[in-house]
């Protein structure tokens, strides 16, 4: 079971809109119309609220924004809070009901997070040993577990996480080169996924269809593909080549986060370094910019991304901050929100809905990670409101 975790309480103010002045879709807080979105299976709204005791017990856990630094691990050292990163001034930061689930260990370092409906799982996975971690939205704990021990099958990193209709968990192997799937209930691995030999790779997040699972990687300028059956998991396959189309990768970090639309046609992806937003259709294999207008590169340090009809959420590492984009019906063009932050915030990376209204944010403090300084423990994923 996790660590203790330090419960405190505050004052929380009414949620403040930031979508104000436009018709965002948003988050659809009556579960009788919410309906399944791009992360397929993992957004769709099912079961009770943890009850008032537990959320009052958990409620504002953390209130203070971890440390900055600067590590020597490529991966930290991106969450630089330089100029050109921190947008202090158009972030609002809401201090709204917060629950925080705390994570076992001292050197966790999470990254991705998936979200199972039909049970309530959450999935956080550890970028220092790979270990893959489960809590519960519904069950009223503030704790998760072990659900994948380090190092087994191979797996001795983990970033980004989906979990599929299926039942199925798919699993970012980081530096590693390699993805797995695993059975989302009993752990059992279904295949283990290899990517051709290189020098330099980071498997970072994965979007799933009905049909395929989409892997970014941030050093080499290929989206891999793995083909999908109801029964049967294909081979991990380059399915494109970036060169030459509007993804220009550099020697940083480049492709980030990535998502689909709930038919499969489109994918949606982010560009760390750049701070641009891109879209493949995935029959024509043609790639587009999202037009920002006056924010295109405005989006760097982007990393995890959520798709919610026409509404795109995009964690930005460096402040510590969710960006809304509001999506034209095409999906190529955009009209970036007002950013929010909230005081549990701690370098977070990755994002999930698995509950009505209510995201989850993973607190990676990778700005702590190779000497960075040290981390707050225990290691939490806030579940916020939408503010």
């Amino acid at each position: 079971m996790a660590e203790d975790a330090r419960s405190a309480s505050t004052d929380c103010p009414a949620r403040h809109d930031h979508r104000r002045g436009s018709a965002w879709p948003g988050f659809r807080r009556d579960p009788r119309t919410a309906t399944k979105r791009s992360a397929r299976g993992s957004t769709r709204q099912g079961g009770r609220q943890p009850s008032a005791a537990s959320v009052a017990l958990a409620l504002c856990i953390l209130l203070g924004v971890g440390q900055t630094g600067v590590s020597s691990a490529p991966e930290a050292s991106a969450f630089r809070q330089d100029a050109t990163a921190t947008t202090a001034e158009t972030t609002r930061e809401t201090t709204s009901p917060t629950i925080a689930f705390a994570l076992p260990g001292g050197r966790v370092f999470p990254e991705g997070v998936a979200c199972d409906p039909a049970s309530g799982n959450f999935f956080v996975g550890s970028t220092e040993d790979g270990t893959v971690f489960r809590g519960n939205v519904r069950s009223g704990a503030t704790g998760a577990e072990v659900f994948l021990p380090p190092g087994a099958d191979g797996r001795d990193a983990v970033t980004g996480l989906k979990v599929d209709g299926r039942g199925r968990l798919f699993v970012a192997g980081r530096r590693t080169g390699r993805a797995f799937v695993y059975d989302a209930t009993s752990g059992r691995l279904i295949k283990a996924l290899r990517t051709p030999p290189s020098e330099r790779t980071l498997i970072n997040d994965v979007a799933v269809t009905d049909d395929a699972a989409y892997f970014t990687d941030s050093f080499r300028p290929t989206l891999f593909r793995v083909p999908l059956t109801a029964d049967e998991v294909g081979e991990m396959e380059p399915w494109l080549d970036l060169t030459g189309t509007p993804i220009a990768y550099g020697t940083g970090f480049n492709l980030n986060g990535i998502a689909a639309t709930p038919d499969g046609r489109f994918l949606l992806t982010v560009h760390y370094d750049a701070g641009d937003l891109y879209r493949i259709d995935t029959r024509t294999r043609e790639v587009t910019r999202v037009d920002l207008g006056s924010r295109n590169g405005t989006l760097t340090t982007g990393d995890g991304i959520l798709l919610d009809d026409r509404a795109l959420y995009v964690v930005r590492g460096g402040p510590g901050e969710i960006v809304p984009v509001h999506l034209s019906a095409d999906l190529t063009r955009g009209e970036v929100g007002e950013a929010f932050s909230h005081p549990s915030f701690r370098a977070p990376t990755t994002i999930a809905a698995c509950g009505d209204g209510r995201l989850l944010v993973v607190n990676s403090q990778l700005n702590m990670e190779g000497g960075g300084g040290l981390p707050k423990l225990p290691f939490t994923v806030s579940s916020i409101p939408i503010p």
